[in-house]
């Protein structure tokens, strides 16, 4: 079905049947992929995910960078999420993989891209079809997050995790950002406009951390639970 099959179905007149046995269905699925989630994610311990672009090639220092970042966590003891894909994805799988840690890989069903990475532990890797119920796994079972480049998909991740922080609906944990020439820009204007224009409150500007090098962005991220109590954030 193309773009345009897809908006014309959405205005046609659909029986209740078709409604019913559709949306139950679909019902199902989400079930389906929490409750996997939920059983395998709940023995790993403390995690911190890395996100990313996919798109990131191997020999970028973007690349390295996560690698390093990988590395220092399961050195001192926590897991690594990730997205599961190539890229930023691959590269923190890699560095928990071939520092001995645990590597965990949340990949999510793409038409054109992407498959999951080799470094994933065989049963620390999930498959989902729906980006939300994902994004609960990432939310419920990291102690951080670690955010370097990436585009969307990344910003997605990254400001749904500083609203729930900032309203409330989970607990703090700490958000690093790695890459002050890359962001920097971008939380300016946050800084600028939104909290000038009384959009945010100060306090919110300190849910997060930039950083530009992986000891930075680990040594925060430890410095927190030197400080605050490891718990779930749900």
């Amino acid at each position: 079905m193309t773009s345009e099959d897809k908006i014309r179905r959405a205005f046609e007149n659909k029986t209740w049947q078709e409604i019913k046995v559709k949306d139950s269905w679909q019902i199902f699925k989400i079930m389906a992929e929490f409750v996997e989630g939920f059983e395998k994610l709940a023995k790993i311990g403390p995690c911190v995910s890395i996100f990313g672009s996919a798109r990131t090639s191997r020999d970028h220092a973007d690349y390295k960078t996560a690698e390093a970042c990988a590395r220092l966590l399961t050195e001192r003891g926590y897991g690594v999420i990730s997205g599961g894909g190539p890229g930023i994805m691959e590269a923190a799988n890699k560095g928990a993989y071939e520092a001995g840690g645990k590597s965990v890989g949340l990949n999510i069903e793409l038409p054109f891209e992407q498959f999951h990475n080799k470094y994933i532990d065989r049963d620390k890797l999930l498959e989902f079809n729906y980006f939300f119920v994902r994004k609960v796994m990432f939310m419920k079972y990291s102690q951080g997050y670690i955010v370097l480049p990436g585009g969307f998909g990344t910003m997605d991740e990254l400001f749904e995790a500083i609203t729930l922080i900032q309203t409330g609906k989970i607990a703090r944990f700490p958000i690093v950002l790695v890459g002050k020439s890359y962001y920097g820009g971008l939380f300016d204007w946050v800084k600028d406009r939104m909290l000038e224009e009384g959009k945010i409150s100060a306090e919110d500007l300190n849910l997060y951390r930039l950083v530009d090098t992986a000891e930075e962005a680990v040594g925060h991220i430890f410095k927190f639970y030197d400080k605050y109590l490891l718990k779930p954030n749900f």
